[in-house]
């Protein structure tokens, strides 16, 4: 057989929510329903996401997610960005929902992570692998990302890169945007109240 096509169908409090914020990133809702149960199909481009609602649904708790691959990450994100900070103002780094920007991470796949408000972690990845790190902050770089971004556990993240910018030349070339990802570390535990358990890949 060729030609298959499968479709996540993810958990949710509210299809109507789910729907906006969806709608926000460039979606279109393609089918909805609420009896008998409620039900929202929404695509963008190629991408398929089905959601169901459930009562009493605590999106902190959540386990679910799926992976898209794409041929590069870039476009799409930006996109998603653009249409978070026509809403928003801004690019949602903590809390529920979020959306972590674009990084090579220790399994040599560049990817980003969309997690909807219904806690479900839509994860973005690049189809191909990138070469080795040609550095020890790099390396440390790829690690927490790794862990920030795919795992989501910003503390340990942030211990691993301030560990490496401790003992980092100042002449590297990746200084800078180390830097700017412990910063944005430090701003994402910040503005994070939930404490829930995480999917980890």
């Amino acid at each position: 057989m060729a030609n298959e096509l499968t479709i996540p169908l993810l958990p949710c409090p509210s299809i109507d929510e789910i729907a906006s914020f969806y709608e926000m990133l460039g979606f279109s809702v393609t089918y909805r329903q609420t009896r008998p149960n409620p039900y929202v199909a929404l695509r963008r481009e190629d991408i398929n996401l089905h959601f169901f609602g459930m009562d009493d649904y605590d999106p902190a708790q959540s386990y679910s997610t799926c992976v898209i691959i794409v041929q590069d990450t870039g476009p799409l994100f930006e996109a998603f960005a653009a249409g978070m900070r026509s809403v928003h103002g801004k690019l949602l780094m903590s809390g529920i929902p979020r959306m972590t920007r674009p990084r090579l991470r220790n399994d040599r796949y560049t990817g980003f992570t969309v997690v909807d408000p219904g806690g479900n972690w839509i994860r973005i990845n690049k189809a191909v692998q990138e070469p080795e790190a040609t550095s020890k902050l790099a390396k440390a770089m790829e690690d927490a990302a790794r862990q920030a971004d795919a795992r989501g556990d910003e503390r340990q993240a942030l211990k691993i890169l301030e560990g490496a910018l401790r003992r980092a030349d100042a002449a590297d070339p990746g200084l800078v945007e180390a830097q700017g990802y412990r910063d944005e570390l430090n701003e994402r535990i910040k503005g994070s109240e939930e404490s829930g358990p995480r999917p980890t890949a």
